[in-house]
């Protein structure tokens, strides 16, 4: 990217998902179906291609790492359209859409033999595949009940929409800035009462000071945030991989035991951090290369995180 145009943090970026966006998208397919939805979704694509430079660079940038190649701008506008029907997808099964979506599940025992004992854990996904659709799992499960931290403003509109389609769902979004010791003490007690908290780890927190180590992915250095680790070291529990990947008509969902718990020396505690966030990554990169066109950052991920500062309440 030039000097000119300088890389914003994530949450800056203007992603499709916005809330009015949504409620469009559910009640066009429910309105057309599923064809004609996504032939009307072809020129808002085509809208968003046109108009977005950030988001068709970021596109090339992953697809030169993961290919080594250069990148056609066929590949970069088929990338978007993958991520305009994860989209449909996620919004099908909150709205229990019959029979939209087949689901096979990969290890769930690592998650089920947990849940059985009574305890929670920490689940970390990431924006690869969908992972919106990997918050929906406890529909399947009314025992299973997921903590969801979100860092974006727009975490209470989308959870008030979450229960208008599913009120019955017990996914809870969390509007989380930075981990406060209020908020983990909260946290631990759920965990503590069999409940597993989801956090992404593969995008840094809005912070004035993001804390970040960076890890190789896809053959370049990435900045990774460290919270997942520091939050599953401060919980004392299990830390899972939870990766929902669309491969022809179905979802299969990976589930990993990632670590059984997560100690953070006083000393080497760098390192430590590195380390986890290397291992995170090798898995993450695994699933880019199962499916590449399920990476959905949109933004100079290679890029050191910029500090911002936001208000929350917005």
């Amino acid at each position: 990217m030039s000097a000119a145009s300088p890389p914003r943090h994530w949450a800056q970026v203007d992603e499709v998902t916005f809330i009015a966006g949504i409620r469009f998208l559910l009640w066009l397919f429910r309105t057309v179906g599923r064809l004609p939805f996504m032939i009307c979704l072809y020129p808002a694509v085509c809208f968003y291609y046109l108009t977005n430079p950030r988001a068709r660079t970021a596109s090339r940038e992953y697809f030169a790492r993961l290919r080594r190649k250069p990148v056609s701008a066929r590949t970069v506008f088929r990338h978007f359209m993958s991520f305009a029907d994860s989209i449909l997808d996620s919004l099908l099964v909150w709205s229990h859409a019959p029979n939209a979506i087949h689901i096979e599940r990969h290890n769930q025992h690592v998650l089920t033999d947990r849940l059985a004992e009574g305890r929670g854990g920490l689940i970390i996904t990431a924006h690869v595949g969908n992972a919106s659709l990997c918050r929906a799992l406890s529909t399947a499960r009314t025992d299973l009940k997921l903590n969801v931290f979100a860092h974006t403003k727009h975490a209470e509109a989308f959870n008030r929409l979450l229960e208008e389609l599913n009120p019955e769902s017990a996914v809870s979004l969390m509007q989380v800035t930075e981990l406060s010791a209020e908020t983990a003490i909260r946290i631990s007690e759920r965990v503590s009462q069999g409940e597993f908290v989801v956090i992404a780890g593969d995008r840094v927190p809005l912070s004035i000071d993001p804390r970040t180590v960076m890890a190789d992915f896809l053959g370049e250095r990435a900045p990774f945030p460290v919270g997942p680790y520091v939050l599953a070291s401060v919980l004392r529990c299990p830390a899972y991989l939870l990766f929902c990947m669309k491969q022809g008509e179905d979802y299969h969902v990976y589930y990993e035991l990632f670590r059984e718990e997560i100690h953070l020396p006083r000393r080497g505690r760098e390192a430590a951090l590195t380390e986890l966030a290397e291992a995170y990554a090798k898995r993450v990169a695994h699933y880019c290369r199962l499916e590449p066109l399920q990476w959905f950052n949109f933004y100079d991920f290679w890029a050191a995180p910029q500090p911002v500062v936001t208000d929350a309440s917005r």
